[in-house]
C-alpha cells in the first residue's frame, strides 16, 4: 500500500500545540500574579486598566487551555490516527493508496479496490454504542469530558460531510464510484456496541469488533459471493474465482494518479512523502 502523510501540515500543527500550551500556561500565571498584587487605589489612573486586565485574564487563559487541550487531543495524542489506520490496513491490496491530511474535512482518503472511502477518527476512549442514527458514549461525566476536549461530537455528520467532499473531488475523474464514509476509533481501549448504524463505525484494532480491516475484507467477499450466486448455464463445480472489486486492482493507479494532480498542492505533486508497505 502507497501512503501519502501532509508531513508540512502535521509538524506545523504540532508546533502551534506546543506554542498554545506554554502561551496558556503564561497567561494563567499572569492572572495569578495580578490576582495577588495589591489594589491600586481608585484614584489612581491605573485603576481603571487595572480592573479590565484582571477580568479579561481568566476568560482568555480559559479559551486558550481548552483550544491547547483540543489541539494536543487532534495533533500530539497516540496513537496517531494515521499510524493506526496505516497497520490496520497492513495486508490490503498492495496498490491500494492512502492519503492523509491531504483532503480536509476528510482526514483520511483511501482508494483501494473495495472503493474509496472518506474516514473520520476519534480518538476517545471508552464504551460507544452505535444504534441507527446515534452513536452515544455510556457513562462518564459530561463535564469532564468538555474540560479534556473528550466530547465524541457529530461523527455522523462529519463522515458524511468528508464523503460528500472527496465525492465532488472524484466526480471528473470517475463518476461512477461512489465514496464510501466511515466512523474509526483509533485508541485501543474504545469499545464499540454497533448495531444497524447510519455510517460503518470501526476501530483500527484487529482485535476488536467491528474493525477496519475485516470490514474491507468483508466487503469484497460479499461481492464476490453475489457474483458467484448469479443465475449461470454452466452445470457442475465452479471454478475458484478471484475476489470481486469495485475497482479493477489494474486501475488504482490511474485514478490515484488523477486524483493527486487534481486535488494535492503543487509542492506536493512534485514531491510527496510516501510510505510503501507490500
Amino acid at each position: 500500500m502507497r501512503v501519502e502523510t501532509n508531513t508540512k501540515l502535521v509538524r506545523r500543527n504540532k508546533k502551534i500545540t506546543q506554542y498554545l500550551f506554554y502561551l496558556s500556561f503564561g497567561v494563567l500565571i499572569v492572572g495569578l500574579l495580578i490576582g495577588f498584587r495589591p489594589n491600586p487605589d481608585p484614584a489612581s489612573p491605573d485603576f481603571a486598566l487595572s480592573l479590565i486586565v484582571q477580568a479579561l485574564v481568566l476568560p482568555v487563559a480559559v479559551v486558550l487551555s481548552l483550544t491547547s487541550v483540543r489541539m494536543t487531543n487532534q495533533w500530539l495524542r497516540k496513537p496517531r490516527p494515521e499510524y493506526a489506520i496505516r497497520d490496520a490496513l497492513k495486508g490490503i491490496h498492495k496498490k491500494s493508496v492512502l492519503y492523509n491530511y491531504y483532503h480536509s474535512p476528510a482526514r483520511h482518503v483511501l482508494i483501494s479496490p473495495q472503493g474509496v472511502f472518506a474516514m473520520v477518527t476519534r480518538f476517545q476512549e471508552g464504551s460507544y454504542v452505535a444504534n441507527g442514527d446515534k452513536l452515544e458514549r455510556v457513562g462518564g461525566v459530561g463535564v469532564l469530558r468538555f474540560l479534556r476536549g473528550d466530547n465524541i461530537g457529530k461523527p455522523y455528520e462529519d463522515a458524511q460531510r468528508a464523503a460528500a467532499h472527496i465525492q465532488e473531488l472524484l466526480n471528473p475523474i470517475a463518476p461512477d464510484l461512489e465514496v464510501q464514509p466511515l466512523v474509526v476509533f483509533v485508541d485501543p481501549r474504545a469499545r464499540l456496541q454497533v448495531h444497524d448504524p447510519l455510517v460503518p463505525v470501526l476501530h483500527t484494532d484487529d482485535k476488536i469488533e467491528p474493525n477496519l480491516r475485516d470490514y474491507l475484507r468483508n466487503l469484497a467477499q460479499q461481492k464476490q459471493k453475489v457474483t458467484e450466486e448469479q443465475p449461470s448455464k454452466k452445470k457442475g463445480k465452479q471454478k475458484q474465482q478471484e475476489p470481486t472489486y469495485v475497482i479493477p486492482p489494474d486501475e488504482i493507479e490511474n485514478i490515484a494518479s488523477a486524483f493527486e494532480d487534481s486535488t494535492l498542492p503543487e509542492k506536493a505533486k512534485k514531491k510527496p512523502v510516501s510510505e510503501y508497505d507490500e
